[in-house]
């Protein structure tokens, strides 16, 4: 079973580092980790910055919504949260934020380019929702329902939500994608539409993870 205080301080870690990359602003954006017994998730509270959480501050929830512990009101976007850990038992981590390349390019229309080796490999592939009302549990499953196959969903005019077997590299997926939009946004000001990650990259990737082969990146 996984320690609860380590994952709190873990999450609060990873808040802080989101808001100095830019991945969100304000009392902007909500994350959380599942607990030990798979039906419980440590989540952010609502009307807080990520920058300032203490450990006290999370909020415990069940995958009904029912807060078990916290002093606070869950994030508005709990049930984007919940929705995807259903969805995907595998799933240990969930970033919600607002990239705004990322958010920008999406919004217009422009598909996010997996350019380097590093965005082709942390992001792998990217999904996306229409515009629907924030907060809502039609947001939710339209999320929950792109998550089959996929860890990344681009969520229009509002930001993005990231998926993971851990908060680590759900931070590092979240990094990339943001990567790979501003490197998508200068190769679109350079007049290029087409440049891409060769696809035999990934697709070697994935048959040395199918053979079990662990291949670090760096």
């Amino acid at each position: 079973m996984r320690d609860d205080p380590a994952v709190a301080a873990e999450l609060t870690r990873i808040g802080r580092l989101l808001v100095a990359d830019g991945l969100v602003v304000g009392t902007g954006g909500n994350i959380s980790a599942r607990l030990g017994a798979a039906d419980e998730i440590l989540i952010t509270p609502s009307g807080y910055s990520l920058a300032e959480l203490q450990p006290e501050d999370l909020v415990r929830l069940n995958l009904q919504g029912e807060a078990r512990s916290g002093r606070a009101r869950p994030s508005s976007e709990w049930q984007v949260h919940v929705e995807a850990y259903k969805a995907r038992p595998d799933v240990q981590a969930v970033l919600h934020l607002h990239p705004p390349v990322s958010t920008m390019l999406d919004a217009i229309g422009r598909a996010i380019r997996l350019i380097t080796t590093d965005h082709s490999y942390y992001v792998r592939e990217i999904r996306r929702v229409p515009y629907i009302f924030p907060g809502t549990q039609e947001l939710a499953e339209a999320v929950a329902s792109q998550l089959d196959g996929a860890d990344v969903v681009l969520i229009r005019h509002h930001g993005c939500l990231v998926a993971a077997g851990d908060l680590g590299a759900a931070y590092q997926c979240a990094l990339n994608l943001e990567a790979a939009a501003v490197a998508t946004y200068g190769a679109l000001l350079l007049g290029d539409q087409t440049t891409a990650c060769p696809p035999g990259f990934l697709q070697r990737i994935r048959d040395l993870e199918a053979a079990g082969v662990t291949h670090d990146k760096h």
